[in-house]
């Protein structure tokens, strides 16, 4: 648990003209700390900074005032007693009363939230209802305090506990990809209603969130893995989104996996995503890592599922990658950078010694299942020569120009299934033929690795565009689920509107990747956009 040993003394609102250029509004009092956000979002003439005036604990004395309460309204709060609300700026009311030890009663933690649609996610933390008075009102989403008293309350859950199987040896997953959050509500456009006729322009995320929701509670998952673009592009603030994104994961207890997409990060006022790891990091249920040092990018690391006893015998690996971002090309445009050759050493390295240790725990023989994360898709995803099953290809796959082959490796690590996101409207599963020296082989020859299952989410967020030529598609979400006990994977998608599951296909039966022609043939006449 993060111990912490301030406490909040004062807190003042400066605002300050900003005709077109970035301004620093500084405090006289230069003692005092400023929250980096600025409440009017870096939009128009106008800027505005909460400073803190912070001091040790160890430092105030029993006579010294510290703030014990916080509200935001036009008018004072209702209370007696011999302490009074003070009013600052922006219709913020302060209760300071006289320092005692008890540690509960003392603000510690301010921050701001931008959107009547915000959460805050963070055990201990409340967020204010009413948001704050700005001068001229501006066309911005609405600031909101969130305050927390008394010490940061420690994560309820374990983010070293292993991830293990249920008792029937299952275990599933759900998918979540391209949610494209802002700040603010956000605007959708390409809506279609249960007839598919278009509907006229709604609100974005409270949408996505509801959307989300319903396939949480319909399909229980044990995991939930965001497959990049959490947030839109050139937003002006990424705290407010990233927080909606994970909040209804939350709150329903469910431990969640995340990669970066290229959107994550672009934009001026946008975080790093080494500052987005940070803050998810400290957020409940969360199991995404930086991963090392010496390798490319953030977020490239891998999750083990272990049986349901408490034995730590290893019977799946997820790996996730960091897929990066968009660059300038001369050939191509856009074009992405790609998986680069020291997350290639990584993943090869990693991969052989977790199967160098499971052989010692347990038979080589029995099955084992591998999986990968990434955002954008590699090359192979455009191949011509795809034997597609369970889904479309509806726009043409975007990704990097140049092929550093992470295929090659994941062909060689046996890795039976990619998950990516990216292209919004694509959603299928495919496998490449099989290759020896440059030719075909017969898919039922064993002697010759065969490479792992190319499988696309669809996009889940009515942030992000659903459409190509013109035509419309649902909003969706995919679903994996691992049976640990006969080494099958099979999948299937979650659709706007429909209570059914989706184009179910089985991908790996008893370890060993099926033909591409294994569909449910149920889900075979099933059609929809």
């Amino acid at each position: 648990m993060k111990q912490l040993n301030t406490v909040i003394t004062d807190l003042s609102v400066t605002s300050c003209a900003s005709p077109g250029v970035p301004v620093a509004c500084p405090l006289e009092k230069r003692t005092w700390n400023r929250l980096e956000k600025d409440l009017y979002l870096h939009a128009g003439e106008q800027a505005a900074w909460i400073y803190l005036e912070e001091r040790d604990k160890a430092d105030v004395a029993n006579g010294n005032r510290v703030i014990t309460d916080i509200w935001v309204g036009a008018t004072k709060p209702p209370g007696d007693g011999e302490d009074s609300w003070e009013q600052r700026s922006c219709g913020i009311w302060i209760l300071r009363s006289h320092y005692t030890d008890n540690y509960l009663r003392l603000l510690t933690g301010i921050d701001v939230l931008f959107g009547t649609d915000a959460v805050d996610p963070r055990p201990g933390w409340t967020l204010l209802p009413a948001p704050l008075q700005l001068e001229d009102q501006p066309d911005v989403p609405a600031p909101r305090l969130s305050a927390r008293f008394g010490p940061p309350i420690p994560r309820p859950d374990d983010p070293n506990a292993p991830l293990r199987v249920n008792k029937d040896g299952k275990f599933k997953i759900v998918q979540i990809s391209d949610t494209h959050m802002v700040t603010g509500a956000g605007v959708c456009n390409d809506a279609m209603d249960a007839n598919g006729q278009p509907i006229p322009s709604i609100e974005a995320d409270p949408n996505t969130i509801k959307f989300i929701g319903e396939i949480l509670d319909v399909e229980k998952p044990d995991l939930v893995i965001l497959s990049g673009d959490q947030v839109h592009h050139d937003i002006p603030d990424t705290q407010s989104p990233l927080f909606k994104v994970v909040s209804p994961l939350i709150s329903r207890s469910i431990p969640f996996a995340v990669v970066f997409g290229n959107h994550d990060d672009e934009g001026t006022y946008a975080l790093s995503r080494g500052k987005q790891m940070a803050i998810l990091q400290d957020l409940p249920f969360c199991l995404a890592q930086v991963g090392p040092e010496s390798v490319d990018g953030v977020g490239n690391y891998y999750l083990q599922l272990f049986s349901s006893d408490e034995k730590q015998v290893p019977l799946a690996t997820m790996f996730f990658f960091d897929s990066h971002g968009q660059i300038t090309s001369d050939g191509k445009n856009p074009d992405y950078e790609p998986i680069q050759q020291s997350q290639i050493d990584w993943f090869t390295s990693t991969s052989r010694h977790l199967k160098k240790t499971r052989i010692a725990k347990r038979d080589a023989s029995s099955p084992f299942l591998s999986l990968a994360f990434m955002h954008i898709p590699f090359p192979e995803y455009a191949g011509d020569d795809l034997s597609i099953s369970g889904g479309k290809r509806r726009e043409p796959t975007e990704g990097p120009s140049i092929n550093t082959h992470l295929y090659d490796a994941l062909v060689q690590e046996e890795v039976s299934a990619v998950g990516c996101g990216h292209d919004h409207v694509n959603d299928f599963c495919a496998l490449l033929p099989k290759l020896q020296r440059g030719h075909l082989v017969e898919r039922d020859d064993q002697s010759v690795k065969h490479g792992p299952w190319l499988c696309y989410n669809g996009g889940s967020g009515f942030g992000g565009y659903c459409s190509y030529d013109e035509n419309r598609y649902y909003r969706r979400t995919r679903v994996w689920e691992i049976d640990a006990n006969k080494g099958d994977l099979k999948t299937w998608k979650r659709i706007e509107y429909s209570g059914n599951r989706f184009e179910e296909v089985v991908l790996v039966e008893g370890g060993r990747i099926t033909a591409p022609s294994t569909m449910l043939e149920t889900e075979k006449t099933c059609r929809i956009l």
